[in-house]
């Protein structure tokens, strides 16, 4: 196609000419969320009404836990007993979750960022109680329960490496019928009905640390994909059990999350440390604090 220069020397884009008259009046999108927080990044699925994802960079200084912790501009540490969940301003009113929506849904409003990941400072912690950090989970049994205690196992990586990189992802995985056929099928909650429910969660990590003394500048890299249902899970199930290959959380999700070149060096990382978690029943030990809680781990027989 032949483009004839324009008055000044300007040539004409043909495709940018096309792309602006069609979409003269408006352009759909999609448009991308994507939420720069103190402890975390977030990107908010305007349709569905919960983050699409969230990613966390951990280290025993962003959790409070190393002497080198950087003194926070805000000052004090987060106290999660001063912060309050509450509707995210920067979310356009029309896309946007509602403390509403949750009221009386039966459902949690689940963390995607624990607030315990975000001790930095208050102002830090308070941002994981915007709602769009926050996504419907079964309470009992699942976000007070096993949920929390895969959080936790999060958190205890730090121990046994440097740096710790953490994805959550809200998935829609599809579940058979019984006549040969797939289907998703999920709840939407609100009035009227609007943020969705997800049937399953996945915890991606990426951890890091030196792989020798004499050669602390290449990483050893270990990796890997757990993907629970949103249901309950009894405490005794093993963790182990939930893992599966990065790629089929990718493929679900329709993200990439690593390149190939580190998938292929990372090693599995139920080889390199525990997959398993300590139960600790923290609601049933603020009923009776008298009782010490239960500690046990689950792991792979």
């Amino acid at each position: 196609m032949q483009v004839e220069p324009l008055q000044g020397n300007i040539v004409l884009n043909p495709q940018l000419a096309v792309t602006s008259e069609i979409l003269k009046y408006g352009n759909p999108g999609p448009i991308s969320d994507l939420l720069t927080r103190r402890a975390y990044i977030a990107a908010y699925d305007r349709r569905l009404r919960h983050p699409a994802w969230t990613a966390e960079h951990l280290t025993l200084a962003s959790l409070g836990k190393s002497a080198l912790v950087p003194v926070s501009d805000e000052g004090e540490k987060g106290d999660r007993s001063k912060s309050v969940f509450m509707e995210d301003p920067s979310i356009p009113a029309l896309f946007r979750a509602k403390l509403s929506d949750y009221f009386r849904s039966g459902y949690d409003r689940g963390h995607m960022v624990p607030a315990a990941d975000a001790k930095i400072s208050q102002e830090a912690m308070n941002e994981t109680f915007y709602l769009s950090n926050i996504a419907p989970q079964v309470g009992a049994g699942f976000n007070r329960h096993y949920w929390a205690y895969v959080e936790d196992w999060c958190r205890r990586l730090t121990g046994s490496f440097a740096d710790v990189y953490i994805f959550t992802i809200p998935l829609y995985l599809p579940q058979p019928d019984g006549a040969g056929k797939y289907h998703v099928k999920y709840e939407v909650i609100g009035s009227p009905p609007n943020v969705a429910v997800p049937t399953h969660f996945a915890k991606v990590v990426l951890t890091s640390r030196p792989s020798s003394a004499s050669t602390p500048n290449i990483p050893e890299l270990s990796a890997g994909a757990f993907v629970l249902p949103n249901a309950e899970i009894p405490d005794d199930v093993s963790f182990a059990r939930f893992q599966v290959p990065i790629d089929s959380v990718e493929r679900a999700a329709g993200l990439q999350l690593f390149s190939d070149e580190v998938k292929a060096k990372s090693k599995n990382i139920c080889q390199t440390t525990k997959c398993d978690v300590i139960v600790r029943r923290f609601d049933d030990a603020q009923k009776n604090v008298s009782r010490p809680p239960p500690r046990r781990a689950i792991s792979a027989p």
